[in-house]
């Protein structure tokens, strides 16, 4: 009987370290992999990168479109390189008119 005493009070005293411990590993595990862990706060991190080079590259678009835009204003092109300009961006052309294709390396202007 005393066997079963010692081993029921070894056991009730080894329960309060024992749930510590494992709560301390609940909470050490879930910052490191959880959904606000140091490995979410990773790929998020690569996320914003992705991000801010995908708006580094809009914004080079949309500067290129102003710089064509500006070019357009004015008294600084005549009407037969506006329309010419126009058919190109616009990728339109009239009934009679003939299309030759350039290599994309080669064309006359971007």
């Amino acid at each position: 009987m005393s066997f079963v005493r010692a081993l029921k009070r070894r056991v009730r005293d080894a329960m309060l370290p024992v749930a510590f411990a494992a709560l301390c590993g609940y909470f050490a595990w879930h910052s490191q992999h959880g959904d606000f862990g140091l490995e979410a706060r990773e790929r998020k991190l690569g996320d914003i990168a992705l991000a801010r080079a995908a708006l580094t590259r809009a914004e080079a678009e949309r500067d290129a479109m102003e710089r064509r835009v500006a070019g357009l204003r004015g008294d600084r092109i005549d009407r037969d390189q506006l329309d010419e300009r126009a058919r190109t961006l616009l990728n339109l052309v009239g009934r009679d008119e003939l299309v030759i294709p350039y290599e994309h390396g080669r064309r006359l202007f971007q």
